[in-house]
């Protein structure tokens, strides 16, 4: 059996680089197709072994998925808010250190979470019902706070309420295969592409240069990651993107490497925290961990156990994998033409979503391309584009 765990998270560490760095593959697309075949695949292994490879697959996920976001623009929903900071790195020659800092978070955030596990044991079942009657009450006043706050609040109004108005569009059609991507790739990625194409960007010489994080912000970001992660880990529809609003409202002002890191960390620790869910409320609230649940038929204590030493394991060696592999992009990005990468980018999610969901994904994200082009020329920050995530959040809590 140890030969086969060992096996299993081997290979969940392989496929989590491919579904981390190739835009689109998704961990809950591979483990909805685990499920469908599990019963060829159960007459050679155990589940256990299965579920064991979709939790390194997905703890593998979330630290390489940071590549794609900040480097080709092209976000999932846990990255989306780190793609305008890590652009920023990038233009600056700094595009490995926006990287290291997401791995910092992930890795953080994954030990303290697992440190933390008996807390997060002890209080879920009593936290679970509270949380789930004011997390929408609370969502409505941060997102006011962060509208009237800014100068140009009637603008910020009109980008998060079409956001958002997109957002429950895109959810309601039923059948799209990844509504996610065309959504989160025009708001945060092909926007921004399209705005450095117009200005001709060019990606300078990446640099070596040292971490700039403080020790304070980096204990807040990581605190702040595993705290939300905690929260998102039992909450149905609240994710990443939701979490990291509460959190950067919650933390103040920690700089772009504070916020990469912060980010950086949420869908780490939601992941792992899922596992507790996973054994506490007998319920999954993700794909990788109701996959996990479906096969196992529930998560006993010592299986518990097992699986938090595989996201162990699997978060170690992918936060050295994500290391090495970011050192090649910045070595090679440089030695391409910006402007034919940032078209090509452009083209290949283009094509992404015209093969996952025809002319209505492509419908999407042209749609969602306008709204982040009209947040660039309002001058506004995008973080308000979160609305087409958060809006229909609050009126699946609220209503």
């Amino acid at each position: 059996m140890l030969l086969e765990v060992l096996v299993a998270l081997a290979l969940g560490v392989l496929c989590g680089i491919i579904t981390g760095l190739v835009p689109g593959i998704h961990v809950n697309l591979v483990s909805v197709l685990l499920i469908s075949f599990s019963a060829v695949l159960l007459t050679y292994t155990s589940p256990i072994v299965l579920a064991v490879f979709i939790i390194s697959l997905a703890i593998t996920h979330t630290f390489l998925d940071a590549i794609p976001s900040i480097y080709l623009g092209a976000p999932t929903d846990a990255q989306a808010l780190n793609v305008l900071p890590g652009h920023r790195l990038l233009l600056q020659g700094l595009g490995h250190n926006a990287i290291t800092y997401t791995v910092i978070g992930a890795l953080g955030s994954l030990l303290l979470s697992l440190i933390l596990f008996p807390v997060f044991i002890l209080t879920m079942d009593t936290i679970s019902p509270l949380v789930n009657q004011l997390i929408g009450y609370l969502l409505i006043a941060i997102m006011a706070y962060m509208i009237f706050k800014e100068k140009k609040w009637l603008q910020c109004l009109v980008v998060f309420s079409l956001s958002g108005a997109l957002g429950l569009l895109v959810f309601s059609i039923p059948n799209l295969e990844q509504p996610l991507f065309p959504l989160l790739s025009g708001l945060f990625g092909l926007s921004i592409l399209i705005e450095s194409l117009r200005q001709k960007s060019v990606i300078p010489k990446q640099k070596s240069a040292p971490l700039s994080i403080s020790k304070k912000n980096l204990v807040k970001s990581v605190s702040a990651a595993s705290g939300m992660g905690f929260i998102a880990a039992f909450l149905p529809g609240f994710g990443s993107g939701q979490a990291a609003i509460i959190a950067t409202n919650a933390v103040g002002d920690i700089g772009d490497e504070g916020f990469l890191t912060l980010v950086g960390g949420l869908n780490t620790a939601s992941m792992a925290i899922s596992i507790a869910a996973a054994y506490v409320l007998q319920k999954a609230r993700n794909g990788a961990i109701v996959a996990v649940h479906e096969l196992m038929g529930g998560v006993s204590f010592k299986e518990m156990i097992l699986f938090m030493g595989v996201a162990l394991v699997a978060g170690g060696i992918a936060s050295l994998l994500t290391i090495y592999l970011s050192k090649i992009f910045a070595k090679y990005i440089v030695k391409v033409n910006y402007t034919k990468l940032l078209s090509g980018i452009i083209i290949f999610i283009t094509l992404l979503t015209l093969y996952f969901d025809g002319f209505i994904g492509f419908t999407i994200l042209l749609t969602a391309t306008a709204i982040g082009l009209v947040t660039t020329a309002f001058g506004i920050g995008k973080n308000h584009l979160m609305g087409c995530l958060i809006l229909p959040v609050i009126l699946y809590f609220v209503l």
